[in-house]
């Protein structure tokens, strides 16, 4: 899979979520309290919310909508009424500029 160019990585404050569109789809790119970054789908599994209108606490998105929380490096659901979980993808850093592999 390639890896595609979402963003700078100053784009994403520390312990925050930015919305990353591409072909179609919408995925959650998120900067987490240790500087690390993470990718999710950007919809919430439980009814349709952009995560990234969301709140990150730590190392958990919640969701706008219904406020159900998950794990944005496992993408694990945490709190009802999420109850599917997110898929996650790699993703790393080069040259300042966030990449994903989708």
């Amino acid at each position: 899979m390639p890896w595609i160019d979402a963003c700078a990585a100053d784009d994403i404050d520390e312990e925050d979520v930015i919305r990353f569109d591409h072909d179609g789809r919408s995925f959650a790119l998120y900067r987490s309290p240790d500087d690390s970054f993470h990718c999710t789908d950007g919809i919430c599994s439980h009814e349709h919310a952009y995560l990234a209108e969301g709140l990150v606490m730590g190392y958990e998105i919640e969701c706008p909508k219904h406020n159900g929380v998950f794990d944005y490096r496992t993408g694990a659901a945490k709190r009802a009424p999420a109850c599917d979980d997110l898929r996650t993808y790699p993703v790393k850093i080069e040259a300042g500029r966030v990449l994903v592999e989708l």
